[in-house]
Order: C-alpha cells, then structure tokens, then sequence
C-alpha cells in the first residue's frame, strides 16, 4: 500500500513538474486557441446579426405592406358606410311618405327581387 502511495506521488509530481515546465508554452498554445475560437465565434455572430438584420427589415417592409391595405380597406367601408346610410335614409323617406300597403308592396318587392337573384346566384 505504501508503494502505491509513493507510484501515485510520484506520477503526480511528474504530472504537475510537466505542467509547470512547459505552462508558458501550453499557455501560448492554449492563447492562439482562444483566439482562434474566439473569431470562428465571432464570424458565427456576426452572421447571425446579418440574418437578423435582414428578417427585421422584411418583416418591417411586411408590416408596412400590412398597414397600406389596412389603410385602403379602412377607407372602403368608409365610402360603403355612406352609401349604405344614404340608401336607409332613402328608404326611411319612401317609408314615412306613402301609405301603408305601398310600403308592404315595396318591401315584397324588394324581398323576391333578393331571392330570384339569391337562387340564380347560387
């Protein structure tokens, strides 16, 4: 048992004489590594920044495209909101003006007109 302690002792020190010997050139050695590490990670980021770059600037012009139809959309039902308001207050006016069975026939009309159309469209 105590040769195994003095065998282990031994390749220790010599481990760590090794170590101690040659550290500036392991030192150096293990710099350059580093470095070169260093900007192969460097490169990597860099190129991920580029592609970020990119995604930010077509999901920025998407964004843009998105609004000028939301813009244009938002517009439309504008124009359709007056016409349609202009078209009840035409039918309020027909409505308030003639008698009763008038108004019925109208409305008749205006309900089998819709589904002849309805039934020819389909």
């Amino acid at each position: 048992m105590m040769n195994t302690r003095r065998d282990f002792r031994g390749n220790r020190s010599a481990l760590f004489d090794g170590i101690e010997e040659g550290g500036i050139r392991a030192t150096s050695y293990s710099h350059e590594i580093d470095e070169h590490d260093n900007d192969r990670a460097m490169d990597g980021l860099q190129d991920r920044v580029i592609l970020l770059k990119r995604l930010t600037g077509d999901v920025h012009e998407e964004v843009e495209s998105h609004n000028r139809v939301l813009d244009r959309m938002g517009n439309d039902m504008d124009a359709s909101r007056g016409i349609l308001s202009g078209t009840m207050d035409r039918f309020k006016t027909v409505f308030e003006t003639k008698s009763s069975r008038r108004m019925f026939t109208l409305v008749a009309t205006f309900v089998v007109v819709f589904l002849v159309v309805y039934y020819l469209s389909r």
